[in-house]
């Protein structure tokens, strides 16, 4: 462990399955090989899909976490989880917020999530909010509560005639104070207005000076004017593009019979499987956090969501070998070489200069070759925690370490 970085309180709790199952409570589910998994119905559930009007019966079972103390005043909550949902099957994930030994807000939805469309449209549910919280697609932002600890819940479910069922291998949640932007960012893409980002903060510096990771240069404009199903296409598909890089870089991507069913193929089909299966059918977009790292973690990788507080943190993961997925927002101008305005906006950071500047896979540039790009340091940083508070998907095989922690612990 090490000392805790300047800036604001962020703290990231996981479990992991089934060594954590004792943790928390079990209904009708229990610990497989792989992590958890339904045994015993706890209930039947109808389910309506909203995107498509079918309605399914289903046997279901659930985990209910303890209370995870955060120890500061919490503003928003983003959960993330690895599992597996095969033809059939289904996740409902929900928070609750806590204060002491008192839940102090209800359970919201945080997604209904399929590994395909098949069974269900994979999405966010959106108008749940009262005085105490509201949830915007993948974030939980607490309004009118004290929140100091939280609560999550999954539930699997599976049709009865289901040949196999769902298996839970991980599940975690971000929790960060108040100085993070009120309202999340749009992850569509590359386009949007302005943003007021809050001065950056930074701590000492990882040995990440002069390294930069050899991950592929995908770029999502490409796709513009091709396939524009989930998400409106090319323009849109930053989060998706990254996630393919990174696990193209890992050696983990898909094979190309699972993106086969691509017709036309185009410049890239693993691009448009990911956008696929990545994309919230209510949100309307490629851009929901978790959904990303969940379709990373289908291919065998470790994935999760967090919040870091500055690019000193980043450089922990790049000297460890892990490149970055972050989401900023910017106007055209404010960061030197990302001539464009986006209110959100994923892109891979791979490394960084002998000066400490970033060194990035933008995914929005017309071809390839655009895609590496070099931009000042406090520029990028200011962007990257005024646009999103410092988000990042850390996706990595788990055979190789994620670098020490800080104190308070946010990955």
């Amino acid at each position: 462990m090490t000392a805790v970085d300047a800036g604001r309180d962020v703290s990231y709790h996981r479990f992991r399955f089934p060594a954590d199952l004792h943790l928390g409570s079990a209904d009708g589910v229990t610990a497989g090989p792989d992590g958890l998994v339904l045994a015993t119905p706890a209930d039947r559930v109808e389910h309506t899909d909203p995107h498509s009007g079918d309605t399914a019966g289903y046997d279901a079972a659930a985990w209910t976490s303890p209370v995870v103390p955060v120890g500061f005043a919490a503003a928003e909550l983003v959960p993330s989880w690895t599992a597996d949902a095969p033809p059939g099957c289904w996740l409902r994930v929900e928070l609750c917020g806590w204060a002491g030994d008192t839940a102090t807000t209800g359970w919201y939805e945080l997604g209904r999530w399929a590994a395909d469309d098949t069974t269900i449209h994979r999405a966010s549910v959106p108008g749940q909010a009262d005085g105490a919280a509201r949830v915007a697609a993948d974030t939980l932002l607490v309004t009118g509560a004290t929140v100091t600890g939280w609560q999550v819940r999954v539930t699997l479910l599976r049709r009865p005639d289901a040949p196999a069922g769902p298996v839970l291998r991980t599940l975690g949640v971000v929790a960060s104070a108040g100085d993070t932007p009120g309202t999340p960012v749009s992850r569509t893409g590359a386009t949007g207005g302005p943003v007021t980002p809050p001065a950056p903060r930074s701590g000492a510096t990882g040995d990440a000076r002069g390294r930069v990771l050899d991950v592929p240069r995908y770029a999502q404009r490409l796709h513009a004017g091709g396939e524009t199903r989930w998400g409106g296409g090319g323009d849109s598909w930053c989060s998706p593009t990254c996630v393919s890089m990174v696990l193209d870089f890992w050696g983990a991507g898909p094979t190309p019979d699972r993106y086969a069913w691509v017709a036309p193929p185009g410049p890239r089909p693993v691009v448009v499987h990911a956008a696929r299966h990545c994309y919230d059918h209510a949100y309307g977009g490629a851009g929901n956090w978790a959904f990303n790292t969940a379709y990373a973690g289908l291919h065998g990788v470790d994935a999760f969501v967090t919040r870091l507080r500055s690019l000193a943190e980043a450089e922990r993961f790049v000297a460890a070998g892990i490149p970055l997925i972050v989401s900023a927002a910017f106007t055209r101008g404010q960061v030197p070489g990302l001539d464009y305005d986006t209110r959100g906006h994923l892109i891979v950071l791979v490394g960084f200069t002998a000066d400490g500047d970033p060194v990035l896979n933008d995914p929005y540039a017309p071809d390839d070759d655009g895609v590496r790009r070099t931009v000042p340091r406090a520029a990028f940083e200011a962007a990257w925690q005024g646009g999103s508070g410092g988000v990042v998907y850390v996706v990595r095989p788990e055979s190789v370490p994620l670098p020490p922690a800080p104190a308070q612990a946010n990955w």
